[in-house]
Formats: C-alpha cells, sequence, structure tokens
C-alpha cells in the first residue's frame, strides 16, 4: 500500500447535491471493497425497508450496518489519506469483523466462526 497522504482534493472528494462527500480509499483490496459494499447495500435496504414498519430493532441495525460499511470503505470517520496503511487495513478489517457479527451464519463472516451445520 502507498502513502496517500498527496492525494489531491479531486481524489479525495466528490460532489453530490452541493455536498462535498469523501471518496472511497482506492486503497481497498478488490474483494474488501465488494465485502463493505455488499454490507452496504443491505444495510441501505434494511433502512428503506425498516422505514415502512420497523419491528423497533431493524432500523438501528440497518443504520449500524451503513455506518459501518462507509467507514470501512473510508467515507466517514478519519480521512483515509491522514491515515497510514496500517491504519487503513486495521479501519477496514475492524468494519468487516463487526458487520460480519451482525450477520450471524452468513458467508464472508469472520474466520473461525461456525453455522452449526
Amino acid at each position: 500500500m502507498s502513502d496517500l497522504g498527496d492525494t489531491t482534493d479531486d481524489e479525495r472528494f466528490f460532489l453530490h447535491g452541493g455536498r462535498r462527500w469523501q471518496k472511497t480509499d482506492p486503497s481497498l483490496p478488490d474483494d474488501v471493497r465488494i465485502r463493505l459494499m455488499s454490507h452496504l447495500g443491505r444495510g441501505r435496504s434494511g433502512v428503506r425497508n425498516s422505514a415502512k414498519g420497523d419491528d423497533g430493532g431493524a432500523l438501528p441495525r440497518a443504520r449500524r450496518t451503513v455506518q459501518l460499511a462507509k467507514e470501512g470503505l473510508g467515507e466517514r470517520g478519519t480521512p483515509w489519506w491522514e491515515q497510514s496503511a496500517d491504519e487503513r487495513a486495521a479501519r477496514w478489517t475492524r468494519a468487516l469483523k463487526e458487520l460480519d457479527a451482525l450477520r450471524p451464519g452468513r458467508p464472508g463472516r469472520s474466520e473461525g466462526a461456525t453455522d452449526g451445520h
């Protein structure tokens, strides 16, 4: 992983709806990015679906999933260009571990987990 401290604002942010948003960390390995995007999609779907009839716990879980996925992607939290390679890897590893724990028994879960089969 390279040092990303010299990236430009064009590489760090994008504009949407008149707001500036952090871009995804470009140093994410493809498999990690795919897993985080999958969690993000499920989280967003959960937010949308639970707004129609929340059981009391679905909406907070879905929002937590979105937050963790965005943090893992580097789109929220400490800017990825201010983190070392080790800090960036720890960020996405921590996010995936927590996201996988929110979905026990699912593919892509933390190593060593079992689904009881």
